[in-house]
Formats: structure tokens, C-alpha cells, sequence
């Protein structure tokens, strides 16, 4: 499209590629419903106005407003890759994305990312990467990789990485370290994500001069406020796990709402279907007494002018052609989304279809020589450390227990509700793995292995018996990574994930019910009713970032003192 054919169907004097009729347009700029047509040409807004095309489409007074925008989430966490995650949120009018892969990028560095880049081209999504700040998340377990200062700038080069990801080492950025000042000034000027949990006061003014510009942490609404205060934009997140929407809309003022923009972080394919995406989280705010249009500009204008996308976010002229056709403003259910001029789902369903790929770089990436690993719990006294759940929390507790020992080995009590663990380091082979104990699970006569462990996505196995923990080890190691349930010594279900051993190439639904086949296996099993999954509450047993006690490849795990203690209780000073 050359600039005089573009002029002259800007001024209406040729007919536009496609034009949306009869459209009740929602003007993010003034906040105000303008009875418009909006003409497309090249999937670019040429004009907001009266207009004829060649292909004209009547919307008889429905709703038009800019595509949603989710300002980060980790794809991963989905178990899809971003093409089959794409067929799940687009018909809930998300159009674009700020993805952190962190994950993959812990199991496959650089050439995760670059694998995350290109399957994300295969769908109609528009997806940003941010490059994870934070690879490996700690000295005190084994990653598959790591990404460093030189290796952000290389990918800083890539076509559709955008800025940083989470600065999650905010003590690290708050004493100075080099590493982490590193990495953000070779990002600079782009944007910088942050992670700064409970971080206030002057804490909070050294991590905004570092450079860092968001936070998605924020959990009440002091925090909210001081971070606005402070210049931040704030996304507020509504996922699976994590909901902190109605809380901080608490401190809703509209003289600072351009500071907000809204995050799903990780919202699992089922629960998106079920309540929404980022729609449900603007649902949420018109519930919550903020006007429709401002949630709508907070969905879509705020989030492209906090990562500097100028062609995004709002229907005028030069803008991306990404659009949502709805009926109501009370509640927000696109019945039509447009991603570039071109119509890609209708009434929740995609409008196309998406390719199985596994590039070379992310597959085979379980290296585990099982016949290396030995499941007996050796001890030296019966009074231990136990990890204890917690409802509906990623947070543990330090139990401090008595069990059967015989002849220095743990011998299982059926009465009780406790739990053989282990995590074996998987991406280098060199069949490290630590052993402990965890309380709360409830099931009995069987185990669970999988390969998504946060952050490191190491192999980790619970179960109440060795047979079992061995035969689902080994079939993990057999289908090179996903999520195995064996039953007295047996393999019984299984979910293979064939990419990195944490997403599935397969489409959304069908990893939805296998998960749901196996989750209720294990409720079958007497999973305690105090837990909603299983295999999330097991993925972060690893995470030696989340008090109190977690369990990694190098053992036990005190995240009070910050370093590996002994199972037994004396030797560990408790």
C-alpha cells in the first residue's frame, strides 16, 4: 500500500479493504461511544468515520473496541505451546500479549526463547517476549541453562522481543549486585518488569532508579498506591492461583487509572474457558464500580503505552486493526474478534487451525539414568523435618515430626498422611536428586512424577511406596517429560509433554481432560479436600524462593535461613 492509495482511502475517496459498519466505537482516548465506520486496509485503521468498502460488514449498533492486551503471563504455565495457546484466548479478545518465558528458558535457555519466538508466528496472537532476568532463579538447584548479560543483548536483537522480563532478584537490585544491573542496562531503554513483593519506602525508590517500570506483585492496596506514586504502571492480575483484582480496585481512583493495566500471569486453558481471559479481568472492574470504558482503556490502551506500543490499543487511524464486537458494557463477551483487519474467532470458537511442531532444541530433554536413582529415605533418628501444605497456598510449612525408622531406613506409616518426595536433576545427567518428606497430600497407594517443578523444572516425585515412585519416573524418563500416575507399582495415566517436558503440542482441550481424568484418579486415591490440584500444589515443593521449607536436586531447603539443611530435626538446629 502505497501512501497516495492510502491517503486517498483515509480521505474516503476509495473504497477500503474492509469496512465495519454501524459500529458503536469505543473511544479509549476521550472515553466516549462514537457511531462510526472504522475502515481497514492492510490490516491497518485507515479512518474512523463514514466510509464504504469492498467488503462491508454490518455490526447493526453492536460494541467495537480495541483487542485486549495482557500485560504478562507465562504461556508455559498453560502446558501448551503459544500457537495452541493462542486458540484459547483469542476468541476471549486477547490480541496481543506480554509473554516471560521464563520457564522454558530454564530448562532450554536461548533456545527456548527462540523456539517460543517462532511457534508463536504459526496463530494469529501477536506476542511479545520478554527476556527472562532470572535464569537460573537460584544458586541452590540445578537449571538446564542460564541466561546472562551477553546473552540478553544477543536476544535484545531478536524480532518480537520487547524488554526484560520480572526483575525477580530485588535484593540483588537493591544492594547493587553487577549481574542484575547488568542485564537491565543491556535491556535499556526498553521496558523493564518488575517483582517487587512487600517492597516500600526507600527500598521502592532504589528499584524504580535501577530502571525497573511495572509490578504485577502487588497485593494490597499501600503497595498500589506508592508504586503509582513512585511513576510505576501497575498490572493488576487475575489468575488461577493468584486473584488481586476486587482487592486492589478497593483503592480505585480515576485520576490515576491510566497507570493500570490488567495480567493474568497464569491462568490455566480450562479456567480461561470457563470465566475468561483478560475480559473477565475488566468484568471484574465494571463489577467493582469502575466506568466500562475505563476498564476497557486499562485492557487496551494503558497496557500498549506502558510497553511503548504505539500501534495498539485504540481504533484510529494508523492503529493495528485488532478489534472485539460485543453487545453489552455491563459484561464483555466478544462475540467477534478481529486480529488485523482479518476475522479469527467467532461466538468463543478460533477461526483457525494450528500446527503440532517441536523444534530439535526442546525435545529429548530428560536425562535421567533411573537405574542411578534409589528411593530409601536413610536416617539417622526418627525426629525430622517434614513439609507441610497449606490450604490453597504455594507457601509451606517446617513440620517437625516423628517416624518409623528401621534400620536406618524410613518405613511408611499408612496412618499417616505423609509422603516420600524427591527431586532428580534432569537436564544434565548427572543423577543428582534430593529425598524428603511432605504432609497434606492425603492420597494413598500410589505416586505422581512430573517434570514441571518450578523454577528449575527439574523431575519431581511424590508417592507412598518405592515401586510406584520408580514406575513413573521411568515412564517420565520413557515419554521424556510430563506428568505420570502410577498406582501400587503400575503405570496408570499419563500426560506427555513433549515440549521442554513442560507444554504439550496438542490442542488446549485435550490436555484439559487428560488433566481431569487424572485429577480425579487421584481424588479417587483420597487426595485431601484441602487441595484443588495436585499437580500444581506439587510443582512448587521445589520452589526455594517460597517459605517455609522446600525440597530441590541438593536437598532440603530452608527458605527462612536461606540454605540446605539435614533432615534430621537436631542436625538442622531445630
Amino acid at each position: 500500500m502505497n501512501d497516495r492509495h492510502k491517503m486517498t482511502i483515509a480521505r474516503g475517496r476509495h473504497p477500503a479493504e474492509v469496512v465495519l459498519k454501524n459500529a458503536r466505537v469505543v473511544n479509549v482516548f476521550t472515553l466516549e461511544i462514537e457511531r462510526a465506520d472504522v475502515a481497514v486496509e492492510d490490516g491497518v485503521i485507515l479512518g474512523v468515520g463514514e466510509y464504504s468498502g469492498k467488503e462491508e460488514i454490518d455490526l447493526a449498533g453492536a460494541y467495537l473496541a480495541p483487542g485486549f492486551i495482557d500485560g504478562h503471563v507465562h504461556i508455559e504455565s498453560s502446558m501448551v505451546t503459544p500457537a495452541q495457546f493462542s486458540a484459547v484466548i483469542l476468541p476471549k479478545g486477547t490480541t496481543t500479549i506480554i509473554a516471560d518465558p521464563h520457564e522454558i528458558a530454564n530448562v532450554s535457555g536461548a533456545d527456548g526463547i527462540r523456539y517460543m519466538l517462532e511457534n508463536a508466528k504459526k496463530a494469529p496472537l501477536e506476542v511479545y517476549m520478554m527476556i527472562p532476568s532470572s535464569v537460573p532463579a537460584t544458586e541452590f538447584e540445578t537449571a538446564g541453562a542460564t541466561i546472562g548479560v551477553e546473552d540478553i543483548r544477543t536476544l535484545a536483537k531478536e524480532p518480537g522481543v520487547l524488554g526484560l522480563g520480572e526483575v525477580m532478584n530485588y535484593p540483588g537490585v537493591l544492594e547493587g549486585d553487577d549481574d542484575i544491573h547488568g542485564k537491565i542496562r543491556a535491556m535499556q531503554p526498553a521496558p523493564i518488569d518488575g517483582h517487587a513483593p512487600g517492597v516500600l519506602g526507600n527500598d521502592l525508590n532504589a528499584y524504580v532508579a535501577a530502571g525497573v517500570q511495572t509490578d504485577h506483585e502487588c497485593s494490597t492496596v499501600e503497595e498500589l498506591l506508592e508504586r503509582i506514586k513512585r511513576g510505576m504502571y501497575v498490572h493488576l492480575r487475575e489468575g488461577s492461583a493468584t486473584r488481586n483484582v476486587r482487592t486492589l480496585l478497593e483503592g480505585f481512583d480515576p485520576q490515576w487509572s491510566d497507570r493500570l493495566l490488567f495480567c493474568t500471569d497464569d491462568k490455566h486453558p480450562e479456567d480461561i474457558r470457563a470465566e475468561g481471559h483478560i475480559n473477565y479481568n475488566v468484568n471484574l472492574a465494571i463489577e467493582a464500580g469502575v466506568p466500562p470504558l475505563v476498564a476497557i482503556r486499562m485492557a487496551t490502551l494503558n497496557a500498549a503505552n506502558a510497553y511503548g506500543l504505539d500501534r495498539h490499543g485504540a481504533i484510529a487511524p494508523g492503529r493495528k486493526a485488532d478489534f472485539i464486537v460485543f453487545d453489552s458494557l455491563e459484561r464483555i463477551e466478544p462475540r467477534l474478534v478481529y486480529k488485523e483487519g482479518r476475522r479469527v474467532a467467532q461466538d468463543g470458537e478460533p477461526l483457525f487451525k494450528v500446527p503440532r511442531e517441536v523444534g530439535e532444541a526442546v525435545r529429548d530433554t530428560v536425562h535421567v539414568d533411573p537405574a542411578a536413582i534409589d528411593f530409601t529415605l536413610r536416617l539417622q533418628q526418627e525426629r525430622v523435618k517434614v513439609i507441610g501444605l497449606i490450604e490453597k497456598n504455594i507457601t509451606t510449612r517446617c513440620l517437625i515430626e516423628t517416624v518409623n525408622v528401621e534400620e536406618g531406613t524410613y518405613v511408611h506409616d499408612p496412618s499417616q498422611d505423609r509422603l516420600k518426595l524427591a527431586v532428580i536433576e534432569r537436564h544434565h545427567g548427572t543423577n543428582n536428586y534430593g529425598l524428603g518428606l511432605v504432609r497434606g497430600f492425603g492420597f494413598q497407594g500410589g505416586a505422581i512424577a512430573m517434570t514441571i517443578a518450578h523454577d528449575s523444572h527439574n523431575l519431581v516425585v511424590v508417592g507412598d511406596d518405592d515401586a510406584s515412585m520408580r514406575a513413573a519416573m521411568e515412564k517420565i524418563v520413557e515419554i521424556q517429560g510430563g506428568i505420570v500416575l502410577a498406582k501400587e507399582g503400575v503405570v496408570d495415566d499419563y500426560l506427555r509433554l513433549d515440549v521442554a517436558g513442560i507444554m504439550s503440542t496438542k490442542p488446549s482441550k485435550v490436555v484439559a481432560q487428560t488433566l481431569e481424568r487424572m485429577k480425579g484418579k487421584v481424588r479417587g486415591m483420597g487426595l485431601s479436600k484441602t487441595i484443588d490440584d495436585p499437580f500444581i500444589s506439587l510443582a512448587f515443593l521445589s520452589l526455594p524462593v517460597i517459605p517455609d521449607l522446600k525440597l530441590t536436586d541438593n536437598g532440603l531447603f530452608d527458605v527462612r535461613t536461606f540454605s540446605n539443611v539435614a533432615i534430621e530435626a537436631e542436625a538442622g538446629g531445630d
